[in-house]
């Protein structure tokens, strides 16, 4: 598949017109899972949309994280989105989860087509719901939620949007993003297994139910 029919595929709500234009005044850019593209206090100029792969969007402190949601094809980043328009520092940090095609889409290209294209603001503004109700669960997970219901939500989430059937996670990368101490998290991932829940195999883990 062509990058214009690629590109396409994932932004079928947007006209054919709108997407040649954001192929021919955009760039194309892939990179390899582990990539940064975005970090706290950096400005943004271009908008990523994500074509293909899946990138994980968070704020940090130190060594801890905290997961506000995943972007897949097809999705774009509503707080670089934010920072952009609104030309302040970006508050969030971006990293390729898997290797990823992105769309980068300049600041000023992406200010006239909004107002030409009426389909676009529409996209964005669902996105933005979309969002807003995941970094919303995210908030009320942290604040109500125990460590054990945050873990599995947290482990069905990384189902979810990845597709995999075996999560291919380590204890210490769980804990970074969960804000906790590995020890605590291999001693409730026990526990979750204990009940049912998942199954620790020497590949990964398995959400279960």
């Amino acid at each position: 598949m062509d990058e214009l029919a690629q590109a396409m595929k994932a932004m079928p709500a947007l006209e054919g017109e709108l997407v040649r234009k954001m192929m021919t005044e955009g760039r194309v850019v892939e990179v390899p899972a582990g990539t940064e593209l975005l970090h706290e206090g950096a400005y943004v100029h271009e908008l990523p949309i994500l074509l293909e792969g899946l990138v994980r969007v968070f704020i940090g402190h130190e060594d801890k994280e905290l997961l506000l949601y995943f972007i897949e094809p097809s999705d774009s980043c509503v707080m670089s989105f934010a920072a952009m328009t609104g030309r302040t520092p970006s508050r969030i940090n971006a990293v390729a989860e898997r290797p990823s095609k992105l769309l980068m889409v300049p600041e000023a290209k992406l200010r006239q087509w909004m107002r030409e294209h009426p389909s676009l603001s529409e996209l964005f503004f669902h996105q933005y719901h979309e969002r807003y109700n995941d970094m919303l669960h995210t908030v009320e997970q942290v604040a109500f939620g125990d460590l054990p219901t945050r873990l599995l939500d947290h482990l069905k989430r990384l189902k979810g949007v990845t597709g995999d059937e075996l999560l291919d996670v380590r204890h210490a990368r769980l804990a970074q993003e969960l804000g906790s101490a590995r020890e605590v998290i291999t001693r409730t991932l026990r526990k979750l297994e204990d009940e049912g829940r998942i199954r620790q195999l020497p590949g990964g883990i398995r959400v279960l139910g």
